[in-house]
Parts: structure tokens; C-alpha cells; sequence
């Protein structure tokens, strides 16, 4: 079952999901939790590299990051892919989880939100967010303005093996922007 605003700030309070900075209490909604963008972008070097093989170690310049002011903009072009993050330091306990969804005002101008969708039980980290411009005009973000929301439901049971303590969790504890890492997608030879 998806938590309703009342369950949102149970849940909360008793520390099944925690954010910092704290939110703000606008942004908590009927069944979801507005979080904000950060000012750190990344986005692809193509003038370096005409493809990335993920069976290989990906180079480490392979994205370039810019850090905007908080009054700033960053331009997202047509057809553009960008890495960002919440601004909001996320920590998830081993007993629910979390759906990433983008704004509808945001989509409706062709600009798509993404995570791999699921916080799993006993993450911890900013939300890296996948965005880009579907349209066919440049549209222009801002540090601070609310980019994604996320749904948080109950486990039947706590997990086992939470996120953190998992061997393929690549991601535990990133702060910022966190460019791919392909190693759990293979399987590993024993």
C-alpha cells in the first residue's frame, strides 16, 4: 500500500525515511513527497568518445559536470541527456521503499524524469535522476525548483538483505550526480 500524507509524516517521524535537509511542509502531498533539484549536472563528452562498450571500464571523463548557482539555469536542448540529483540526501529503512516519478508539468513540456524508478529498502543517497528533452525546444531548469516526487509504500516484511548490505548495490551512500557504474550487469564469474 502506497502511505497517504498522514502515513508520509508517521513514517517520517519514526525514521523509515528520512531526508536532509529536512522538507519543507509543502512538500509533502497527498500520497507522494516533492523533492528538489541540485545544482550539479553531468552529461555526456561526445566530442571525446563515439560510443561507451559497457563490457569494458567505462573512462572516467566520459561525462562532464557543471555547478550552477542557485539563481542560475541550465538549458536542456532537444533531443539532450543529462544526469542531476536530488538535492534531498535520501536514507530509506529496511521495511519500505520508494517509486521515483517525474513532475507531470515538467513532462507535459517533454522534459522526462528518471531513476531506475525504485529506492530499495536500506538505501541511502541522493537520487541520481535521468533527464531529458523529448521536445523540440530548449527548455531551462533550476537548482531548487521540484523535479521528481516519490511514492513510499510498506514491505510485508523487513528485507533481508537491505541495499547497503548487498554486493551488487553500486550506488550506497553516492552524494550528487552518480555516473554509471556497469559491473552488475553481468554475472559474475565465480
Amino acid at each position: 500500500m502506497i502511505f497517504s500524507d498522514k502515513d508520509l509524516k508517521i513514517a517520517i517521524r519514526e525514521g523509515k525515511i528520512s531526508f536532509f535537509p529536512k522538507l519543507d511542509s509543502d512538500q509533502i502531498g497527498p500520497a507522494s513527497i516533492d523533492l528538489r533539484l541540485d545544482n550539479i549536472f553531468k552529461f555526456f563528452r561526445i566530442d571525446k568518445f563515439s560510443f561507451l562498450d559497457i563490457r569494458e571500464p567505462l573512462p572516467k571523463n566520459f561525462m562532464d559536470e557543471i555547478k550552477l548557482k542557485d539563481n542560475e539555469r541550465f538549458i536542456i536542448h532537444p533531443g539532450s541527456f543529462i544526469l542531476a540529483s536530488t538535492k534531498e540526501y535520501v536514507s530509506v529503512g529496511d521495511d519500505v521503499v520508494a517509486n521515483v516519478e517525474g513532475k507531470s508539468s515538467l513532462a507535459r513540456m517533454g522534459i522526462l524524469v528518471h531513476t531506475a524508478g525504485y529506492i530499495d529498502p536500506g538505501f541511502e543517497g541522493n537520487i541520481t535522476l535521468e533527464i531529458s528533452n523529448q521536445s523540440n525546444v530548449p527548455v531551462a531548469l533550476y537548482p531548487n525548483m521540484y523535479i521528481c516526487q516519490i511514492a513510499v509504500s510498506s514491505l510485508t516484511s523487513k528485507a533481508e538483505v537491505p541495499y547497503g548490505k548487498r554486493g551488487k548495490s553500486l550506488y550506497y551512500k553516492q552524494k550528487g550526480p552518480t555516473q554509471t557504474d556497469t559491473r552488475n550487469l553481468f554475472k559474475r564469474k565465480r
